[in-house]
């Protein structure tokens, strides 16, 4: 299987630019798209519910027009979706979905950004301890997970350009990168440091100061696994060549986890 992970930043924006054409293109299995800016998909145009004959699951901002939201465009039928964690103050945001397949769980989240207030970057740090209250729990049933998005922290110094330069700054403050810490120590791996250790692996980079020209980024966007399902992720990577967006879609390539007994079964036709 290969997933697609992006922040898009407006999907009707990068639509204009042939992105949903690339995505098609691609054939990735499952594509997971953040801050898609929609709050009613039904008054989207069907190129972009069903593109190359994706099925398409959205989770819109509910008091909030052209803020947020996610959509995941996928190949595979899920068996069920979930909207959320199921708690509402971080549920009327539309920052997450949550696919069950016949083998794993997907979670598509597009997490806070805390650069505004305290009181943001509080509900950023409480959306985090949610969030992995939610994966432990999946996880405790056995069920493999696959946790994609912006996550709105650069982990560690190797993971942003000028770490000393933005020690106090959202987005790479210790209390940010000490839940990184934690969720790491729960069995969540980062599917990227599987395969790429070194410098300069970016996902986003500032417009207003022309950064991505100059490689000065962030790394922000993650696919991280569960640790029972490492073991088949056969490749990640950051696709920074693809524009259209202030950040850049990130990709891992995956044997779909299969029951005990039965062979691995690859769902790209």
């Amino acid at each position: 299987m290969r997933l697609l992970s992006w922040n898009v930043n407006g999907i009707r924006a990068i639509a204009r630019k042939g992105m949903l054409d690339w995505m098609v293109k691609d054939g990735a299995d499952v594509i997971c798209l953040q801050e898609t800016k929609v709050f009613d998909p039904n008054e989207l145009a069907p190129s972009f519910l069903s593109p190359g004959g994706y099925a398409s699951f959205w989770n819109s901002a509910l008091e909030k027009k052209g803020y947020s939201g996610v959509v995941v465009y996928t190949k595979q039928k899920p068996k069920k979706v979930e909207k959320g964690f199921g708690i509402k103050r971080f549920d009327t945001e539309g920052r997450t979905l949550v696919m069950y397949f016949d083998t794993f769980a997907l979670l598509n989240v597009y997490f806070p950004n805390g650069k505004q207030n305290e009181e943001r970057l509080r509900y950023k740090m409480d959306f985090y301890d949610a969030f992995l209250s939610f994966c432990d729990g999946l996880k405790k049933k056995k069920t493999p997970l696959v946790m994609c998005g912006d996550y709105n922290t650069a982990h560690h110094e190797i993971d942003l350009a000028r770490p000393k330069e933005n020690e106090d700054v959202s987005g790479f403050l210790p209390m940010e990168r000490a839940w990184m810490d934690t969720y790491e120590t729960h069995g969540y791996v980062d599917t990227l440091r599987m395969f790429r250790k070194e410098p300069g692996l970016y996902t986003w980079w500032d417009l207003k100061t022309g950064a991505r020209a100059r490689n000065v980024g962030w790394r922000i966007d993650y696919f991280f696994v569960s640790g029972d399902l490492a073991p088949k992720v056969r490749d990640a990577a950051i696709l920074a060549e693809v524009t259209g967006s202030d950040h850049c879609p990130i990709m891992i390539e995956v044997e779909s986890p299969t029951a005990a007994g039965t062979r691995n079964v690859r769902t790209k036709e």
